[in-house]
């Protein structure tokens, strides 16, 4: 099988090899990332990524959401992998009316700082008993003090802050700031996901937080640097940590991370969907914000391109609307860039072709197999922060990493090599920062 043809590119076979991921990134431009005020001209129109710290949205929140799209953009809004969510197709000017929408919902806090406002969180913290802490707090004063923090304006896009309950769910993803709970109470500081000893209460968490990346905008300028994250400065998580006064020797804690979740959480105490390539309709939208107003009146986004609805929820209404409500699903795991038509860099139309491929109804997924992730090209916009296997399209094909060198002739073959990099992969799967 060939990627979906590209006008004036001819069709070519599928070619699958391994390959490692790439070296530290240089950054030579300033950062382009989009806000909700400030779009990117994308191939189908204006791009407008709205932050949601923490993925956390009421059900009234998600409605305007979802009526935004319908009426500003092209009916859907796509997940990102750190829980924010993105309208395409916006006609010129649009972002204005968007912008005056979301500052009425109470999404757009501040205009300044809109760009920073990168905050994860442990999905399930406080729903499930499995966390050391309920994080959800923590959201809403982190996000505050960020804002109120001018020199923060200055951080990069790529910029990302994480609260973690314990579980190590988010601690996986390569935050640049990560306050983790730990047993006993308090928080450790995890900086670029070392940690160097620094613990804090609760209630000084958010503070340290902002003190950290403060800290990092200082060393950043001390050494001259264009770099957007702790990993793009010379030694950043080491001299920033020797900035906030840590003496302790660097830890790098290396665990599995649970699952996505997906399905009902517990006895009951909340539902979890994956969204089939993280693009989700305006209708979907709007029925999981009734799910959530029949239940604690909110949504939480997921870094997995998934939603969880709070409280007891009926798993067939959302599943009859064609989301995910079990990790069975041959959709689960499977993440995709935008692609073409919609990305002028694509070389093919991956969500079309990834979505031909979980067509062909292939045996159920194997427990743990590596995510999968669909690129057009060389960036994998959106990819995971965790192992996973790159499929990406080349002028000569789908290249897909974490199998052998073979060539794939057709659909079933690409399949089949896809799933075999899944659950067997011959050389170590892609981790790299998002």
């Amino acid at each position: 099988m060939s990627p979906t043809p590209v006008p004036g590119r001819p069709a070519a076979p599928v070619v699958a090899r391994t390959a490692p991921s790439g070296g530290v990134v240089v950054r030579t431009g300033p950062d382009a990332c989009p806000t909700a005020l400030q779009v990117h001209a994308a191939a189908d129109g204006g791009l407008a990524r709205v932050r949601i710290p923490g993925g956390v949205v009421t059900a009234d929140q998600a409605r305007v959401l979802a009526r935004a799209a319908r009426e500003l953009g092209d009916g859907h809004l796509d997940q990102t992998s750190r829980g924010n969510l993105q309208l395409r197709a916006l006609p010129p000017g649009a972002e204005t009316e968007l912008g005056a929408r979301l500052a009425e919902a109470g999404l757009l806090p501040s205009a300044t700082h809109e760009r920073a406002r990168n905050i994860v969180a442990s999905p399930l913290s406080g729903l499930d008993g499995a966390g050391l802490a309920d994080v959800r707090p923590l959201i809403g004063e982190l996000d505050a003090a960020l804002c109120a923090a001018p020199a923060l304006a200055a951080l990069s896009g790529r910029f990302l802050f994480a609260l973690d309950d314990g579980r190590g769910d988010v601690a996986a993803l390569h935050a640049d700031i990560c306050l983790a709970a730990v047993a006993g109470g308090g928080f450790a500081l995890l900086l670029d996901g070392v940690d160097h000893g620094v613990r804090t209460p609760a209630g000084d968490a958010p503070g340290l937080a902002v003190a950290a990346a403060e800290a990092f905008l200082a060393e950043r300028a001390a050494q001259g640097s264009a770099g957007w994250r702790m990993s793009e400065i010379d030694q950043g998580a080491t001299r920033v940590a020797a900035r906030l006064g840590a003496t302790a020797a660097p830890v790098r804690e290396r665990r599995d991370p649970p699952a996505p979740p997906a399905g009902v959480i517990g006895s009951g105490a909340a539902l979890a969907v994956i969204v089939p390539l993280g693009r989700i309709s305006a209708g979907q939208l709007d029925l999981l914000a009734d799910l959530a107003a029949e239940g604690a009146g909110e949504l939480r986004f997921t870094p997995w391109r998934g939603v969880v609805v709070p409280g007891p929820a009926d798993a067939a209404r959302p599943a009859a609307a064609g989301l995910v409500t079990g990790t069975d699903s041959p959709w689960y795991g499977v993440t995709a860039c935008a692609g073409r038509p919609g990305c002028a860099k694509s070389r093919a139309d991956v969500r079309a072709d990834a979505t031909a491929v979980v067509a062909l109804d292939p045996p159920r997924v194997a427990p743990r197999a590596l995510p999968v992730h669909w690129a057009g090209c060389e960036r994998a916009c959106g990819h995971p922060a965790t192992p996973h296997v790159l499929v990406l399209a080349t002028p000569g094909g789908y290249r897909v990493d974490g199998s052998d060198d073979q060539t794939a002739a057709d659909l079933d073959r690409l399949a089949a090599v896809v799933a075999g990099a899944r659950t067997n992969p011959t050389y170590p799967a892609q981790e790299t920062g998002a």
